[in-house]
């Protein structure tokens, strides 16, 4: 299918572009931005006046739920709910029932992902057998098979000699370690700790968990030279942490949560389990470090943490109830709210959700490595039309995953996505971009 995408305003954080121009596709690539080329007959022109047209979306924390959690969420769903946020690239950890941790089963995955044709999915395979923390997986196999880098999904890793030796292995291939830093026995708690969950009567989370866990990857990474990206960072003294590894040169990323980016403990109400996630909402003063850290770069991508869950898991006392909530649809809004809040603008809201994502995926990325959250000539046609004056409410029924629970539900939030193209093809429509 040939596209133009006409009279839109192209932003590219990757490539400093911000113009009105032109877009055409073709056969799947950016055949060019500005000019139209000579005899290019286009099949469909999508007329994209006062809207953005950017790069698609890189989402690093996405759980489809598929397989093994099918009543939380289907591949189908929680694909077209990816699309519908303006999502074309996503990462997924290996926390599903089986675990990833067989080259059959990260196969499977991406072939059922890729007959969708709709986002791009980028598997964690796990970073020990069954997310057990005693055997290492063949991490060259998997690799094979299409997993970016390995993780422990949420499972804690308490020996720290059979991580030693898992960051040993993928600094010798290359590989990156994608761990979220949290201290095992310090992180069993269901809020952060402070007076609030004391009030609450709810069991703690220290700070000290995070920053325990960090301190130690720190440390290995600086024995083992292993690259690591620390999934959804949470309080303002591992953010600290993670400044002071970039400043010594250590290759080490970050992320944070669209709920930890915008959202505090306060917001627990009268255990409302909509809040109940994963890490914990910490205070104001953790979520107003987290906000400064995306704008100055520490921070490098910002993630949905999308964890669609049921209405019998959530829907219990707010300790018993499961963390998570739907997100990949509230991304570019969550985005868009903070870089008009923060005052850093629209380009940096979207280099953490598109150019900055891709670089913490690199090399993992193989041919896709040059354009993936880009917008380039001869680039994969991977993008996102939408338009940054439009107000909508989350309404969690009308939400396209099967996860219907957010702690959002009733923001009026800016910007809605009029059209997702992925590999050249419309993967969604809201109907209002022609």
């Amino acid at each position: 299918m040939k596209i133009l995408i006409k009279n839109g305003r192209v932003i590219d954080p990757g490539s400093n572009r911000d113009e009105i121009a032109d877009v055409a596709l073709a056969a799947g690539r950016v055949v060019a931005i500005g000019g139209t080329p000579e005899g290019f007959n286009a099949s469909r022109v999508i007329d994209a006046s006062g809207c953005i047209v950017a790069p698609g979306l890189v989402d690093l924390a996405v759980r489809l739920r598929e397989p093994g959690h099918e009543h939380e969420g289907m591949l189908e769903s929680e694909m077209a709910a990816a699309v519908a946020g303006g999502v074309t690239s996503l990462v997924c950890p290996p926390d599903t029932d089986p675990v990833l941790d067989e080259p059959g089963l990260v196969e499977m995955l991406k072939m059922r992902a890729e007959k969708l044709h709709q986002a791009r999915v980028f598997p964690l395979g796990a970073l020990t057998r069954g997310l057990a923390g005693e055997v290492l997986t063949e991490m060259a196999e998997l690799t094979e098979a299409g997993c970016v880098g390995f993780s422990q999904a949420e499972t804690g890793l308490a020996n720290t000699q059979v991580m030693m030796r898992a960051m040993q292995y993928a600094a010798t291939y290359g590989y990156a370690v994608w761990l979220r830093p949290q201290e095992l026995y310090l992180g069993k708690g269901v809020a952060a700790s402070g007076p609030l969950a004391t009030r609450l009567g709810l069991s703690g989370v220290p700070v000290a968990a995070e920053t325990i866990a960090v301190h130690t990857l720190l440390e290995l990474m600086k024995a083992t030279g292993a690259r690591v990206h620390l999934c959804r960072i949470s309080s303002a003294a591992g953010l600290e942490l993670v400044r002071r590894g970039k400043d010594l040169g250590l290759p080490v990323t970050c992320d944070v949560s669209i709920n930890s980016l915008h959202l505090t403990d306060q917001d627990i109400g009268y255990f409302d389990s909509r809040m109940r996630l994963s890490p914990p909402l910490r205070q104001q003063r953790d979520r107003d470090a987290l906000r400064e850290g995306l704008a100055d770069g520490t921070v490098d991508a910002l993630v949905s943490d999308h964890t669609p869950v049921d209405e019998d898991a959530k829907t219990l006392p707010f300790a018993e109830a499961e963390p998570g909530a739907t997100g990949l649809e509230l991304l570019l809004s969550m985005a868009l709210k903070w870089g008009q809040e923060s005052g850093v603008g629209l380009t940096r809201a979207l280099a953490v959700l598109t150019s900055e994502p891709a670089n913490v995926l690199g090399a993992a990325l193989g041919t896709l490595q040059a354009s993936c959250g880009r917008l380039v000539e001869g680039g994969v046609a991977d993008l996102c039309v939408f338009d940054p004056a439009e107000h909508w409410t989350v309404e969690p029924g009308a939400l396209r995953s099967q996860g219907k629970h957010t702690p959002f539900s009733g923001y009026e939030l800016p910007g809605r996505v009029r059209c997702t193209i992925a590999a050249g093809q419309v993967a969604w429509d809201s109907g209002a971009a022609r």
